[in-house]
């Protein structure tokens, strides 16, 4: 269970990711870079709110 505390991070992976194609797009007048922004946005979403549930897990099991 050790490594649950890592997968956060996997969640600003992609959305660096996201960033990344998102700015190629936007370079590309067919291409609208507005999906790549969003899924990004989510990504950094998830990051902060799965490190915020794990503290929160964390603090009920050091209660108990």
């Amino acid at each position: 269970m050790r490594y649950l505390k890592y997968t956060p991070y996997i969640y600003i992976l992609f959305a660096l990711f996201f960033v990344y194609d998102a700015i190629i797009k936007w370079n590309d007048p067919s291409k609208t870079p507005l999906l790549s922004l969003l899924i990004a946005a989510l990504g950094v979403f998830m990051f902060f709110f799965r490190r915020r549930f794990a503290k929160k897990m964390e603090d009920r099991n050091r209660k108990s």
